[in-house]
């Protein structure tokens, strides 16, 4: 099994600032605002959060091929 990675890059689709965050592993973040322009990024369509849009590493329960708060996978 592989061990499940709780760092992603967010990276605003705006402006291009990257920002390491820690993934919450109990819950979906659906709203993260850009630190550097402050525009506030939601998940795309048919994305269950910002982590999965807009990050380098998508979120844990993704990863472990779950659902997450809804969202089908794979």
């Amino acid at each position: 099994m592989t061990a499940i990675i709780l760092e992603s890059i967010l990276t605003c689709p705006d402006c291009g600032f990257r920002k390491t965050e820690t993934m919450p592993t109990n819950a979906c973040q659906f709203f993260y605002e850009c630190e550097s322009c402050k525009t506030l990024l939601r998940p795309k369509s048919g994305d269950c959060c910002v982590f999965c849009s807009f990050g380098s590493v998508k979120c844990p329960p993704i990863q472990e091929a779950r659902s997450c708060c809804g969202a089908r996978t794979g």
